[in-house]
């Protein structure tokens, strides 16, 4: 007796909508916010909709899918969104932040010329973080810049311990130059000391 192929059942879009994951992650419970905020990576306009999310989500796990998903994506868009969490009061939606950017770095590269004058103390100090997964001599031009500037010791101390690990010779006069501005400040003199023995010049007491 032959064999009767039954008709294949027809295939169905099973892709996530991106308008239900949207709405879930706006109004959802906990775990739905968490799958939407997964689902939402890739998807047109997910960037803005996971940013927005961000400004209200207050579950830190689902603060962490959101951020996941937007270094995933990494993106301009997606640096984009991050970028003003940098400023918030939050500390956990700050180091979030900073370590959603870190995870994008192509992406992130492009602002942390504009971070790295920032007004706000605390950015330039996150922004020399950033400058860390730069290529050598990209961070070493940035924060040889930095610390012909800055006025904050606070701020000098970030980029030289940033130098210490990736900076070149060329940054060499720009941290002397810092040690001499800030004469008073011992501790500053002392990093500035390590990270000069580490790029390989001379040190100076």
């Amino acid at each position: 007796m032959p064999l009767i192929r039954k008709d294949a059942a027809p295939k169905t879009d099973v892709r996530p909508d991106p308008a239900a994951a949207a709405g879930r992650l706006a109004g959802g419970t906990a775990d739905e916010r968490w799958a939407a905020a997964r689902e939402l990576g890739g998807r047109p306009g997910g960037e803005e909709v996971l940013g927005a999310a961000l400004a209200t989500e207050a579950d830190p796990r689902v603060r962490e899918a959101i951020f996941t998903t937007l270094a995933r994506v990494g993106t301009a868009k997606a640096a984009a969104v991050v970028l003003p969490h940098l400023r918030t009061d939050d500390a956990n939606l700050r180091t979030g932040a900073l370590d959603a950017l870190r995870a994008m770095p192509q992406s992130a590269a492009a602002h942390v010329p504009a971070l790295l004058t920032d007004a706000d103390v605390d950015v330039r100090v996150l922004a020399c973080e950033l400058v860390r997964h730069l290529p050598s001599g990209e961070a070493t031009r940035l924060l040889g810049d930095l610390l012909s500037r800055e006025p904050d010791v606070n701020v000098c101390a970030s980029a030289v311990d940033v130098l210490a690990e990736c900076g070149g010779p060329e940054a060499l006069p720009a941290l002397q130059a810092c040690a001499a501005r800030f004469a008073d400040e011992a501790f500053l003199r002392f990093a500035i000391q390590v990270a000069t023995e580490r790029i390989g010049g001379p040190a100076r007491a």
